[in-house]
């Protein structure tokens, strides 16, 4: 039978590696059936979740549609897009019958299916789009990364299409965007133009054009960006963010590809405020990037003691004994019915190591139920990231601080 991936995989590795931090707190494992992707817990997927909720709850507001594809799609499609002539060698490839399929390692040519399928007009651009599909990348990969680089991965992704007109009004806005996500996590980055690879579509003249709006559009938004040659998509520029770890290692996340050359191969149109057909330009982003890398960069930027809005468990109620257990599941109840993630801990043990064991699990709030918190109908809550502590609170005002705790993000 095979095994999960071990603690001890990963001897040698500091206590602040998300890898140590993450099976600590039970996140998520490797297994050796799946080398190189990711096997998420419970309180993982829960964190995962919560991120892809939060930036989808601030794409709603700024008037995107959500799709969703098939992970599996004849090569054909991979042809027209140019993968299987630039990104054949990290999809990966299977046979249906006497036909090749390929496992996408993209978004957007499932997208421009999409496109497709209606007819488009002047009208409705910018038209932002996204998509948090599974993505499958046979690239160097496996235990020695952790969550930095897998073989299976999801994307907070997106294509917005727009006129010529429309590109520096919407690249400004996905800076922004990547800014005030940024700037709610407190990280730090530095940004990058890349250009135009060896291996590419399009003219240099095009190619040119497409470096120089993005040069402007940052210069515009105050980002001193360092030039990276021959770096680019093979279909366009990009300016690309890089975080660093706790390590002081940078990772490539936030991305946004100006295409000029997809849209045609997909022989895209929308109609023209002229009545006539046009192709429209493509911009390609994510924010987050890879969620796996992002959650391990989070992991090591918080080192495991996550926001109150952000942590897979926020509160744990805690009996004092067992007389106290009806009264304190009543709590852990209304908690769950407000909303907020909570666990509880009836077992025959001492307060004290509960408390410890809550703090070992870096969850935020212990409520700590004892004789006179059920005669009085309150609660004692402990704060485990400081260390303050409140007797004779009530359960509602405690709701309502939590819940405030989270509006301040959402």
């Amino acid at each position: 039978m095979m095994a999960r991936i071990k603690r001890s995989d990963f001897a040698g590795l500091p206590e602040t590696d998300h890898r140590i931090i993450g099976e600590k707190l039970d996140l998520f494992s490797f297994q050796e059936p799946s080398p190189g992707m990711v096997y998420w817990h419970d309180k993982g997927l829960k964190l995962r979740n919560i991120l892809i909720d939060f930036i989808r709850n601030e794409l709603s507001k700024r008037n995107y549609i959500e799709i969703s594809a098939p992970a599996l799609a004849n090569t054909v499609l991979w042809r027209v897009s140019g993968h299987w002539d630039h990104y054949k060698d990290n999809m990966f490839i299977t046979k249906l019958g006497n036909e090749e399929f390929g496992l996408k390692p993209m978004n957007c040519p499932s997208t421009f299916l999409f496109y497709k399928s209606k007819k488009w007009s002047y009208k409705d651009f910018p038209l932002r789009i996204s998509d948090f599909d599974v993505l499958y990348r046979n690239e160097l990969s496996g235990v020695a990364s952790g969550l930095f680089r897998v073989k299976s991965l999801t994307q907070d992704d997106a294509h917005i299409f727009v006129t010529e007109d429309q590109i520096e009004g919407e690249m400004h806005e996905q800076i922004e965007l990547m800014k005030k996500f940024y700037g709610i996590f407190d990280l730090k980055y530095t940004v990058k133009i890349s250009t135009m690879p060896e291996e590419h579509m399009g003219t240099k003249e095009q190619w040119d054009k497409a470096v120089d709006i993005l040069v402007k559009v940052a210069k515009k938004n105050g980002i001193k960006a360092e030039i990276k040659e021959k770096e680019g998509a093979f279909y366009g520029p990009k300016i690309d963010v890089d975080i660093k770890d706790s390590m002081g290692r940078e990772w490539q996340c936030a991305t946004i590809q100006l295409d000029f050359q997809m849209p045609g191969r997909f022989q895209l149109t929308y109609t023209g405020e002229d009545g006539k057909e046009h192709t429209p330009i493509v911009i390609h982003r994510v924010i987050y990037g890879s969620l796996e890398r992002f959650i391990g960069i989070l992991i090591e930027h918080y080192q495991g003691k996550f926001p109150v809005w952000l942590a897979p468990v926020q509160v744990a109620v805690l009996s004092l004994s067992e007389q106290n257990e009806n009264y304190a599941r009543s709590v852990e109840k209304e908690l769950l019915e407000s909303g907020i993630r909570v666990v509880g801990d009836y077992e025959s043990n001492t307060i004290g190591y509960k408390i410890r064991n809550v703090q070992l699990q870096k969850i935020p709030y212990s409520l700590v139920i004892g004789k006179k918190e059920e005669e009085s109908k309150t609660i004692s809550v402990r704060s485990n990231y400081d260390g303050g502590e409140k007797q004779g609170v009530r359960l509602g005002d405690f709701v309502k601080q939590v819940q405030d705790e989270i509006r301040k993000v959402y």
